[in-house]
């Protein structure tokens, strides 16, 4: 089956793959836990895949990002939020559940949802579970006035991007900008026709890098 479930992944890709395997009845990466030797390892591999695509929405959890879960509703409920960054594969360790926990894949909503129906009724009859994402970042260098780490705020494009970076500087090529997502594909981006058209204004995620050549 695993052998199945890696030709399948790559015939369909990652979010091809989770929509076959919806229409199949298969297990998917939402079940609540995780493990390395798990029979749907490929399914998880998919589900970060997605996670890391420049296709994610803007508030999918993806693996590097710094989370925060808060407990209340209940006095017995652990009184101290618990912070954890979510690891390559894709998993956290939420306390008292005793295992892994895909995170990424899910939004913040959907997986705080998935959260409370693990701790409730199973562990507290009441519950309040709130899950936060710390700050994340993206990056952008070359010919800007302003060059380094930003912060990332939903919905961010490359022609803001740019523009939080403080514009170009005189020496800039706005036809070639380049982004370098974080698992490593690359982009280049006309910031002329970005302006013009919003279709090429393309999304920028976590973890992005922004280069601007200079113009010779």
């Amino acid at each position: 089956m695993n052998s199945m479930m890696r030709r399948l992944a790559w015939t369909f890709g990652g979010a091809g793959l989770l929509l076959l395997l919806g229409t199949m009845g298969c297990t998917t990466p939402n079940d609540f836990s995780y493990s390395e030797s798990d029979s749907g390892e490929a399914v998880a591999e998919a589900t970060v895949a997605v996670a890391t695509s420049s296709m994610a929405s803007p508030d999918t959890l993806r693996p590097g990002d710094r989370i925060e879960i808060g407990f209340s509703g209940n006095s017995t409920a652990p009184v101290y939020p618990h912070r954890e960054q979510i690891r390559e594969n894709g998993v956290i360790e939420p306390p008292l559940l005793g295992t892994n926990v895909m995170a990424a894949g899910k939004t913040i909503g959907q997986f705080q949802n998935e959260l409370h129906d693990m701790y409730v009724p199973a562990f507290f009859k009441t519950l309040t579970v709130t899950v936060r994402l710390e700050d994340r970042y993206f990056f952008v260098g070359g010919q800007v006035r302003m060059p380094g780490q930003k912060l990332y705020l939903s919905e961010m494009t490359v022609t803001k991007a740019i523009q939080s970076a403080g514009d170009f500087t005189d020496f800039a090529n706005r036809r070639k900008v380049e982004i370098v997502r974080k698992d490593g594909t690359r982009e280049v981006v006309d910031f002329k026709k970005a302006l013009r058209d919003s279709k090429a204004d393309v999304p920028i995620f976590p973890g992005d890098m922004i280069h601007v050549n200079r113009r010779w």
